[in-house]
């Protein structure tokens, strides 16, 4: 879905397909910050992409999506970059794809052309719960370790988790998790794998969970000190990969936008 000048504003992608006289479909664009883009040192890109397309415009001027299936060997279908010097999840291969009147058969559309609007909004729907989960997993972690290193760790004679400080930070941390736990779990049980239509509590979800996974992995590294700091322990990694999940499947700022836009339709939902 992302590309190079295009990530939140999903409608303004520039990828774009036309279909041919055959029925079959040439796709031309660059997507940027694809998981699993590349599959190996040597640029190999990966077996089957899922592509989000613009394939003409509906009655309102509104672009309209189509979904197709481009796999390897497929002529135009190419990788570009690898995204290297990440700040973190640098475990998980990062690139660029490129399609260069890439040629695909009219069997690998999904769905009808035109129509990917709705399962693309139902999968951001998925995707936003399951970042939120991760970051549960982060917390969870995090607060695991700074609550052992507090005891095994001592200061002027008395371990550090009998000082206000470390107390406090161990203490905001266990209310966080358990909120964002109850949160998470919540909101998985009530959405509908296969509908749209959950995105108050799937933006609400990863809005909060995110932010209070990395405030309290900032938190471990605190109470740890410098032996938080550096790679000896996990919660650096943790705080590292946790601001990721502030900016992919949807930034905080276009989870607010939703928010605040649902809550306009449908105010009798903060009663619900």
């Amino acid at each position: 879905m992302s590309e190079p000048d295009y990530g939140t504003d999903v409608l303004g992608m520039q990828t774009n397909a036309t279909i041919r006289d055959d029925g079959s479909w040439v796709i031309n664009g660059r997507k940027m910050w694809i998981t699993n883009g590349i599959i190996d040192e040597d640029g190999t890109p990966a077996d089957v992409v899922w592509l989000y397309a613009r394939t003409g415009t509906d009655d309102r001027g509104r672009a309209e999506i189509t979904t197709f299936l481009v796999e390897r060997g497929m002529d135009g279908f190419s990788a570009g970059q690898k995204i290297t010097d990440k700040l973190g999840m640098r475990a998980s291969t990062t690139a660029e794809l490129v399609f260069e009147d890439c040629v695909v058969p009219a069997e690998n559309v999904v769905g009808k052309p035109g129509e990917s609007m709705i399962h693309l909004m139902r999968n951001l729907e998925h995707e936003r719960v399951g970042l939120a989960a991760m970051s549960l997993g982060i917390a969870r972690r995090c607060l695991h370790d700074m609550n052992s290193y507090a005891t095994e760790r001592e200061a002027f004679g008395k371990q550090i988790r009998d000082f206000g400080q470390i107390q406090r930070h161990i203490g905001e941390s266990w209310a966080e998790y358990r909120a964002m736990r109850a949160y998470v779990y919540d909101t998985a049980r009530q959405i509908e794998l296969s509908e749209a239509g959950h995105r108050l509590d799937s933006d609400g979800v990863k809005l909060y969970a995110t932010t209070a996974a990395k405030n309290i992995a900032d938190r471990a590294i605190q109470v740890m000190g410098g032996y938080g700091y550096v790679g000896e322990y996990v919660v650096e990694r943790m705080w590292r990969d946790a601001k990721l999940l502030e900016i992919g499947g949807g930034t905080l700022e276009s989870h607010q936008k939703n928010i605040t836009k649902d809550l306009k339709r449908d105010p009798g939902a903060i009663d619900s």
